[in-house]
């Protein structure tokens, strides 16, 4: 065969190619003249093919086939052959292929060898690839190299022995005594690779760390050689002697003094002469400063060290390398809860970062001047961050509006500053702040009463013909609907009052309704401000009934809810009216520790009952019966509707409160009072106000056959059913819940849901212990409204205790007869 091409012709040739085709096929093509002599067996050309075949490798393309070549030259007893073939074996061969172990017994020989580049190749490739298993059999050996007094090979074996140690932690007493000794070196690569190894032993071993304490004063004293030595051109970089040992020594001397006083204190010194003789005016200093101030705001340094190491920080500010800048930034960032009054010295700089054109320079800035924040300066970090929204990029300002808020809340001067701040804020960035900031503002507003003028004025103005910033315009619709007589009335004291008609205050918040830029949810704040104005305005209250009953035809839902509801309460309702819409109270922090919590919805708050424990008698948890919302997929299911438990039993029907009695779904709705002993209960907006209070068995229809909706562990659930003649719509089913087990069923609670075309309610049971042996039954009644009149399906989901265990169980009931829905 002929010679193949050598290495730099192949490159010659590759790099002709024009295209990444081109180039492949070249590849493609030498690959197979490899594989070729590789199959023959040619020794002559093993090398320069590897050789090849590894810059093809560089290159991206599959080079695997060259693997065991590799492991033949390594065994070769030429230098050049082992050399190409050590370089292979780092490239190609990892300790995830066996492969890999087939070298093991090479390198031991070369680590022997009497050549001491051949055993500086053995000691660079275990270092490089060696597995747990060739580390463990060839740590001896390393060991060994440590000791010898070849500074060349003491600090190849000082880094091969970092990564046995990492390989085998547990080895790494092996390597003690022959670690003590390599400070005492004067060759830098030495003093280098042994301070890389003591600083991985440190961090490996509590023990360790303890032990090598006893160092810092030579750590130090190698440290204070390099500061003060004259011009080395073997090691000078940019005017400073060896900057790397320097780093490496400091990082270092940082995790020996961290929490050692003796350590700290034996290291204050020479950190404080570093960082004033070390040169700033190439990066290579700046980079040896970094790592001072590191160590000494790591390890328990001097109030005087701390802020010297802090106004290097400072001065890094100032550099016009924008790396710097920014290392500086972060920095400060962590040592600004330590040493909060040594960085706010900086505060002008920081905050003329805010002011970079580099983006993550910015966002360092901005997050450190939220943290310089406090009570002396708020009103001047605030200033300078107000303006930094105004001109920031859209990124930026969700986190800062989010931290302007926090910051006015925890450090306000006054409520008017306060109020004053998040105005400007909704007013720059509205569309960009967090969803709490509309009800946090109105509780803010609220508690503020003697602000209420002030504010009103505020947002009305805020608000004239600009309704981009929707926050802004749902905080102003709700002032307006609670303060609006303030604002007509024009009692501001606090600025000029300005002269507002209640039509001209009715124009802005109809031309609010029908803006193209208001969401629906600032549609229904405009909606109920509206209507509060009714209450609170003498001359426009036709004009409002006209806008209320406009939108009853609303598409859209919840606005044609409202307005349906609000029209209500102008014709049936009207001597209610001033009450329902009087003026909010203080509101209080939103929790969740009590039984009740302050819901806030459209700047209202009413009353939600969280889950409680049931009474004895075992009535439905509103919590528990909405699980069932799960059972049918979520997207057509209805929540059951639980009722008070009561004192008297379900069959005295003129008792009871008849919710699906007398639904009118087209007209306004009708109320009817509750009881004093029975609490409210959340409803669905479809059964709102929308009750009776006729008896519910006034007159019933039966004859229609009962059915068995579950069976199952001596659990029998029957269902029995009734009509009403007064309302066709309305079906009653009573359940009958025996037991034809051996023990009673403690804690038996049913649950039922239906799809959202019907209308579900439980009323409360007889009670929560099924008795055994069928000696008794529990008896519950459901009302379902269907006014379509489609075939009624039921989920029902049941939980008991029985013989000491909690059971659960669901079922689905689709045999009911036609009689029941028809």
């Amino acid at each position: 065969m002929p010679a193949p091409i050598r290495l730099r012709e192949l490159i010659r040739t590759i790099r002709t190619a024009r295209t990444q085709a081109e180039e492949r096929e070249m590849i493609q093509k030498e690959c197979a003249a490899i594989r070729s002599s590789f199959r023959e067996e040619d020794n002559t050309y093993r090398c320069r093919n590897v050789a090849k075949l590894l810059y093809m490798h560089m290159l991206g393309y599959p080079a695997h086939f060259g693997q065991l070549e590799c492991l033949k030259l390594i065994a070769s007893q030429k230098f050049t052959d082992k050399r190409i073939g050590y370089l292979g074996a780092m490239l190609l061969l990892d300790e995830r292929q066996d492969v890999h172990l087939l070298m093991t017994n090479c390198i031991k020989n070369d680590l022997n060898h009497s050549t001491q580049y051949v055993q500086g190749l053995a000691l660079c490739t275990l270092g490089c690839m060696g597995s747990s298993e060739m580390c463990r059999d060839l740590a001896g050996e390393v060991e060994k190299l440590l000791k010898t007094s070849n500074s060349y090979l003491r600090k190849k074996a000082a880094l091969c022995a970092v990564h046995v140690i990492r390989k085998v932690p547990e080895l790494m007493e092996m390597f003690l005594p022959a670690t003590k000794n390599l400070l005492n070196e004067k060759n830098h690569g030495v003093l280098h690779t042994s301070v890389v190894l003591l600083t991985e032993m440190c961090e490996r071993s509590p023990d360790m760390l303890a032990h090598f304490r006893k160092l810092v004063p030579q750590l130090v004293r190698i440290l204070k050689n390099l500061i003060m030595s004259g011009y080395s051109p073997e090691h000078d970089v940019s005017g400073i002697s060896d900057p790397f040992l320097q780093v490496r020594i400091l990082r270092l001397l940082r995790i020996l003094g961290r929490n050692d006083d003796d350590s700290s204190e034996a290291m204050n010194d020479i950190l404080a002469q570093v960082a004033t003789n070390t040169e700033t005016s190439k990066n290579v200093g700046n980079a040896i400063l970094y790592e001072t101030v590191l160590t000494i705001m790591d390890i328990k340094s001097e109030s005087g060290l701390r802020v010297l190491a802090i106004n290097i920080l400072g001065r890094f500010l100032l550099n016009n390398d924008k790396n710097i800048r920014y290392v500086a930034l972060t920095s400060l960032l962590k040592t600004v809860q330590t040493d909060h009054n040594a960085v706010q010295r900086h505060r002008s700089t920081i905050v003329d970062c805010l002011k970079d054109l580099d983006v993550s320079i910015k966002r360092r800035a901005m997050e450190l001047s939220f943290a310089l924040v406090n009570g002396n300066n708020i009103r001047g970090m605030m200033k300078e961050l107000l303006y930094f929204l105004d001109s920031c990029e859209p990124e930026f300002k969700a986190d800062c509006a989010s931290g302007i808020f926090l910051a006015a809340e925890k450090y306000a001067p006054s409520k008017r500053w306060h109020i004053d701040t998040i105005m400007r804020v909704l007013t720059t960035a509205g569309s960009y702040v967090r969803d709490d900031a509309v009800p946090n503002l109105i509780q803010l507003i609220t508690n503020s009463v003697e602000m209420h003028a002030y504010t009103v004025q505020r947002l009305y103005k805020a608000i004239l013909g600009d309704y981009s910033q929707q926050p802004l315009v749902q905080v102003a619709a709700w002032c307006i609907g609670e303060y609006g007589d303030l604002l007509v009335s024009g009692q501001c004291e606090e600025e000029e009052p300005i002269q507002v008609t209640e039509d001209e205050v009715l124009d802005i918040l109809e031309s609010v309704l029908i803006s193209n830029m208001s969401t629906s949810v600032t549609r229904g704040y405009a909606l109920t401000a509206i209507m509060k104005l009714s209450t609170r305005f003498t001359c426009t209250v036709n004009r409002i009934k006209k806008v209320v009953s406009i939108y009853g035809s609303s598409i859209d839902v919840e606005l044609q809810q409202r307005a349906v509801e609000y029209n209500a309460l102008f014709k049936k309702y009207d001597h209610m009216r001033s009450a329902l819409l009087e003026r909010m109270p203080v509101m209080e922090k939103v929790t969740t520790n009590g039984p009740t919590e302050i819901v806030q919805t459209n700047g209202e708050t009413e009353p939600a009952p969280l889950e409680t424990k049931p009474p004895p008698s075992g009535p439905q948890p509103t919590s528990q019966a909405n699980d069932l919302l799960d059972l049918l997929g979520g997207n057509d299911i209805t929540p059951v509707i639980p009722t008070a438990p009561t004192s008297k039993p379900a069959s005295a029907g003129g008792e009871l409160l008849d919710l699906l009695g007398d639904i009118n779904l087209t007209g306004a709705p009708s109320a009817a009072p509750v009881p004093a002993s029975v609490p409210q209960i959340s409803q669905p907006p479809f059964l709102l106000d929308g009750l009776s209070s006729q008896p519910l068995f006034n007159d019933i229809a039966t004859g229609i056959p009962s059915i068995t909706a579950y069976s199952k562990n001596g659990l029998k659930i029957e269902f029995t059913f009734e009509r009403s003649n007064t309302n066709p719509s309305v079906t009653v089913i009573t359940i009958q819940a025996s037991n034809s087990t051996e023990l009673d069923m403690t804690d038996f609670v049913f649950q039922a849901a239906v799809p959202k075309t019907f209308q579900l309610q439980l009323l409360s049971p007889s009670s929560s212990i099924v008795p055994a042996f069928n000696t008794g039954t529990i008896t519950q009644v459901i009302k379902v409204l269907n006014p379509q009149k489609q075939q009624l399906r039921m989920r029902i989901k049941l939980t008991y205790n029985h013989k000491g265990s909690a059971m659960q169980d669901l079922a689905e009931v689709n045999n009911f007869p036609p009689q029941s829905w028809q």
